[in-house]
């Protein structure tokens, strides 16, 4: 059994304004704004279906050096429309300068985000952001080889570590720097889609069991079917390489037990 990660999930508290004019005009910014400031999981269905938000806004943030290739984008497109049911998705590409850290932790993440994120959900477009970091997580470990290639942290938002997709691509001549970046963006998606167990209740009893650091048996929100998409090994790297490998195209895919998981919260 693997040691258990908790994902950071940030909750953000507001105070309630005054009655000024300018006070209320912040307060109705900040009312839409929150949102977008859930836990992980909690928007799985409103990003699934189409019953309340039948557009897509991705708000693409990276580090100058550090974009994702086009082909990578497509993939995570097409990939987005194949589970769910929105067609209708928008792409916002937005350069940011580093910010001359060694290491990230998620509270840092999430700062970055409230200090450069323009699109939020409205009317009928639901937004998500996606950072592309230039620094690795600080939970990465070296010595035992563990390093983390993405993590979600709000409803609507994914840290994805540019830097250490990179460095993990470029020891290998059988894995391609797409294929990383494609698989790690479409694992971190299915956890806003609330997979496993993260928000979208399980069908049949999949979810990986590992250990805290109590020694308790818990609930790891991963796969436990070998080569899935949702398997631990891909978000934090351990074993990527063997999984793309045999993956089809070089991409893990979702297994049964996480479609029908998926379909039955309102996906495809």
């Amino acid at each position: 059994m693997k040691k258990f990660s908790a994902l950071l999930l940030s909750v953000l508290l507001f105070a309630s304004c005054s009655s000024t004019d300018d006070s209320d005009k912040q307060s109705e910014g900040q009312i839409k704004k929150t949102a977008n400031l859930q836990g992980s999981g909690d928007s799985a269905n409103d990003i699934l279906s189409n019953n309340t938000f039948s557009k897509l806004s991705l708000e693409i943030a990276y580090v100058k050096g550090f974009k994702p290739a086009d082909e990578t984008l497509i993939n995570f497109t097409d990939f987005i429309k194949s589970i769910t049911f929105k067609n209708d998705i928008a792409i916002k590409l937005v350069e940011l300068d580093s910010p001359n850290e060694e290491d990230l932790t998620t509270e840092e993440v999430a700062k970055l985000e409230t200090e450069n994120r323009t699109i939020y959900n409205s009317d009928n477009t639901l937004a998500i952001y996606i950072y592309f970091a230039d620094a690795p997580s600080n939970n990465d470990d070296e010595d035992t080889n563990s390093v983390t290639l993405g993590a979600v942290y709000r409803n609507t938002s994914m840290v994805i570590y540019e830097a250490t997709i990179k460095k993990l691509a470029n020891k290998s001549a059988l894995i391609s720097e797409t294929s990383v970046e494609t698989s790690t963006l479409n694992h971190e998606l299915g956890h806003l889609m609330g997979l496993v167990n993260l928000g979208t209740a399980m069908v049949n009893n999949h979810e990986e069991q590992v250990t805290n650091d109590d020694g308790d048996i818990v609930g790891g929100n991963h796969c436990d079917v070998d080569n899935c998409l949702m398997n631990s090994e891909l978000e934090f790297g351990s074993g990527m390489k063997k999984m793309l490998i045999a993956s089809k195209n070089g991409i893990p895919e979702l297994d049964a037990e996480c479609l029908a998981d998926l379909k039955a919260n309102g996906g495809r």
